[in-house]
């Protein structure tokens, strides 16, 4: 099987974990992969991410036009791609490393998003590592230019972007990754919401320990920012 197939099996195989895990619902979200250093699939717009059919993944250039995969397997050229691209396309252009972005609206993620929390990155292993670098992105519509340029800003700031009073923008070198990191915020933050309703308060690690985890531990290599 051809490295663009395995990416397209396995953004299909993403999209309809995130709906069984909370991560996503409804049409809302979108999700892509990169194929090459000019190209990657993005799911059609108007998608429903946990049922996606190969029909469904468009294959988009980094100067923003839909482009033909294959001709004997783009079985529906009509299908336009997310509206969500220019975010997309500014991820990719502005971080050469990243293999995969993901989109979505997760219910404590984007009531976060909502609001002024500050999400803790030092609770735990793996928020220590997913959630190293957390970037607010204020409202822009979706879909448009300037929410593109706004992400282009931050891209290089961070893997993971709170878009205010919209969703969350996670990216990293590949799918497995990013939705391993889309999963760990979504359980942090209802960690964080649940601990606030319940009045528990949260012993964070120090930033020594933190510091020490991401250089020493091996736990996995640390992000080249």
């Amino acid at each position: 099987m051809q490295k663009a197939e395995l990416i397209r099996k396995e953004l299909r195989k993403t999209g309809k974990y995130m709906m069984e895990y909370g991560l996503a619902w409804g049409t809302a979200g979108n999700i892509s992969a990169r194929t090459n250093n000019d190209e990657y699939v993005i799911t059609a717009s108007g998608t429903y991410l946990g049922e996606l059919e190969d029909s469904d993944l468009v294959v988009c250039s980094l100067s923003g036009e839909a482009v033909a995969w294959d001709v004997q397997k783009q079985l529906d050229s009509s299908k336009k791609p997310s509206k969500e691209t220019p975010m997309h396309r500014a991820i990719y252009e502005n971080r050469p490393e990243i293999g995969a972005v993901l989109h979505a609206s997760p219910f404590y993620t984007t009531l976060v998003a909502c609001s002024s929390i500050e999400i803790p990155s030092n609770w735990f292993v793996e928020t220590m590592y997913y959630l190293e670098r957390v970037e607010r992105v204020g409202y822009h519509h979706p879909g448009t230019l300037t929410l593109g340029e706004a992400v282009a800003e931050k891209a290089k700031a961070a893997n993971i972007l709170l878009l205010e009073n919209h969703g969350v923008l996670v990216y990293d070198v590949n799918i497995k990754e990013a939705r391993m990191a889309l999963q760990t915020l979504e359980m942090a933050c209802k960690m964080l919401i649940t601990s606030r309703s319940a009045n528990v308060e949260m012993n964070g690690l120090s930033l020594e320990v933190e510091k020490d985890f991401l250089e020493n531990a091996g736990y996995k290599p640390r992000r080249d920012w």
